[in-house]
């Protein structure tokens, strides 16, 4: 699967074009929050010609990441796959931007045509997604991976993890949620919402929130930060 990262939005936020190189069809993740995707895309478009995409994923729905969702399903009406359990998030997408102190990112929330649980599995092409529910950050946060790359979302970041102190956060279930996703093989390569490309190996061994995986394994690195109860 080829990636290719587009970072837009006043938030800055990692967006991603995902290919599946057997088949070219492609995949959309996440959205930002104004229309600079979609430009960014028709820009592709006219130097690589059209894109063959078949569906928008979301990792979860925070107005950066999915508050142009209809200005993207405008321009290109594919199916969009979101976390079931982000819905109550999802529902507050049209007054995000008047919640965060930006009323004119206020919108129609878009559509979202198949909800997914944890252990879906999505087809594009040839290649097989999966989805691993991590809430913490949000109520449905989760993570879209194959065998050699992992689309994190506010998940976990390089030396650092999504904030938990947001309406509906929890850091409880963010504690959880990094012990399922430290399961994964280290070689996976991390793609996040904000910032650059790590590893899971990478973090496991350096990243001062999960400091507490290090003393669970057995694992040498710095004592890292408690953030946390568990942690």
């Amino acid at each position: 699967m080829k990636i290719r990262t587009f970072t837009v939005g006043m938030f800055q936020v990692n967006t991603y074009l995902l290919t599946d190189e057997a088949t070219g069809q492609s995949a959309i993740l996440d959205t930002g929050e104004n229309d600079e995707l979609v430009r960014r895309l028709e820009q592709f478009e006219r130097e690589h010609g059209a894109l063959d995409l078949r569906m928008i994923l979301l990792t979860h729905t925070h107005i950066d990441h999915a508050g142009a969702l209809s200005l993207l399903q405008k321009r290109y009406d594919a199916p969009t796959y979101c976390p079931t359990k982000d819905k109550p998030l999802y529902d507050t997408l049209p007054m995000q931007g008047s919640m965060f102190g930006m009323p004119h990112l206020d919108r129609p929330q878009g559509r979202v045509d198949h909800w997914i649980e944890d252990g879906a599995e999505i087809p594009l092409g040839e290649t097989t997604l999966r989805f691993l529910s991590t809430p913490g950050h949000t109520p449905g946060q989760g993570c879209y991976y194959d065998d050699h790359d992992i689309l994190v979302g506010d998940t976990l970041f390089s030396g650092s993890i999504g904030r938990t102190d947001f309406p509906l956060s929890d850091p409880k279930l963010m504690v959880e949620s990094l012990r399922r996703l430290f399961e994964l093989p280290g070689h996976l390569r991390v793609h996040s919402g904000h910032g650059p490309v790590t590893t899971l190996e990478r973090e496991l061994k350096t990243n001062p929130f999960v400091g507490f995986l290090r003393r669970e394994r057995g694992i040498e690195g710095p004592p890292g930060i408690r953030w946390a109860p568990g942690t």
